[in-house]
């Protein structure tokens, strides 16, 4: 991949970079929630799980025919307790996961944000620039182009902010 030219900042590089260092800087336990967390979005999860649950009714209740105290007779309370608890612990890990996700995804945010800023300053500096060009060259006609002066001045960065701010608060 190519060098970008501000700085020989590779953008490619730097966002894999980042999410190294992301992936790096997680403690042992969000590692260990990291890996459940990725277990239980398994599709086979989805299967053992399915399985577990019948089996456990099948030999409760082929227990109960055969004459024997089942562990968990039905209604199965404590299928339902177990199942009760695991949901809550599998969406205490999503919800953990995805706030740790939420934070690269911030962070990847406001890079393109802080390049998007950058590239317009550029862009206008470079029609900045083309545009002197013309006007100093003797063998251009000198004329008013309202639409490169235009685009010669970096976006107010602050003024597109508040316009989103009003559009969101519009749809809201």
């Amino acid at each position: 991949m190519a060098e970008q030219p501000s700085g020989g900042i590779d953008v490619a590089r730097t966002t894999a970079h980042m999410r190294t260092r992301h992936k790096q800087e997680a403690s042992r336990l969000q590692q260990a929630v990291d890996r459940l967390t990725a277990i239980v979005g398994w599709p086979g999860f989805v299967a053992l799980l399915g399985l577990t649950v019948v089996g456990w009714i099948a030999i409760n209740l082929i227990v109960a025919r055969l004459g024997f105290e089942p562990v968990d007779p039905p209604p199965f309370g404590w299928l339902e307790a177990v199942a009760a608890i695991g949901a809550l612990l599998i969406a205490a890990l999503i919800l953990t996961t995805q706030r740790r996700e939420d934070q690269l995804a911030d962070y990847r945010s406001q890079l393109i944000l802080e390049l998007s800023i950058s590239n317009d300053q550029k862009i206008a500096k470079i029609i900045e620039l083309l545009e002197e060009s013309r006007r100093d060259n003797p063998e251009i006609a000198n004329r008013v182009d309202k639409q490169a002066a235009a685009m010669a001045t970096p976006s107010d960065t602050e003024a597109v902010l508040d316009a989103i701010k009003e559009l969101r608060d519009d749809v809201v």
